[in-house]
């Protein structure tokens, strides 16, 4: 599901006076720094992916979650869904198609570093929008901790409040939150949030864990080959 024309003018006029898009990376595989790595993914798929930014292999193949992290999500979404292991790098992509993919920015950041407080806020009306009047569904699995506590930003105190202590809970990977969106244009919606470790090598204390807990989730949301759509 591509961008329209005037929401991608608004991602490009933005990124060209945002600093720290790793540019270096986007020249090395002559790709052009101002071009959102959304990927969306199907209007009207059941259960949507929210990350936290694009990384190296995202650059090169245009694609979100497409990279080591992403890799770990797709073999989990495919063993669960043919009950056999992801046979190769295509299928990982044909796998992604049935679900909703989207990033707190859609810019990889110089360093591999998270974005700022201050970019994410900057681009957040932009990506709320997007989730609020592009995609039917309702069910988010997030993955790490800043694209959980994305949902706090624009929220009124006692709201973040709520949200950051969610994620201070034992059983947050099991459990699930309420919060509601408000896009600048179009009413207000409400999504569950489904927070999961982020799936990184680096992240030492989860990655071992995470298709597990990944595979848990599916579980809760009933996620079938013939149940994906809304």
């Amino acid at each position: 599901m591509p961008l329209n024309t005037r929401q991608h003018q608004a991602f490009r006029e933005l990124a060209a006076d945002t600093a720290g898009i790793d540019v270096e990376t986007y020249a090395r595989y002559d790709k052009d720094p101002l071009e959102p790595i959304i990927g969306l993914g199907r209007a009207n798929a059941r259960v949507g992916f929210f990350g936290r930014d694009p990384g190296r292999e995202e650059v090169r193949y245009g694609e979100p979650f497409i990279g080591a992290g992403g890799q770990l999500v797709r073999k989990a979404l495919y063993r669960h869904l043919h009950r056999e292991e992801m046979p190769d790098f295509e299928a990982s992509r044909v796998v992604g198609q049935p679900f909703f993919w989207i990033n707190t920015v859609p810019y990889k950041p110089a360093g591999n570093k998270a974005w700022s407080m201050r970019v994410k806020r900057r681009f957040q009306p932009l990506m709320t929008a997007l989730l609020v009047t592009q995609w039917q569904g309702r069910a988010l699995i997030t993955l790490g901790r800043e694209a959980f506590l994305w949902f706090g930003i624009g929220q009124s105190k006692a709201e973040r409040a709520r949200i950051e202590a969610f994620w201070q809970r034992p059983d947050r990977f099991e459990s699930a939150i309420a919060v509601t969106l408000a896009a600048p244009e179009g009413p207000a919606r409400t999504f569950d949030i489904h927070p999961l470790p982020h799936p990184s090598p680096l992240n030492a204390t989860w990655y071992k864990r995470f298709p597990g807990l990944l595979a848990q989730r599916l579980e809760q949301l009933d996620v079938r080959v013939d149940n994906l759509e809304c």
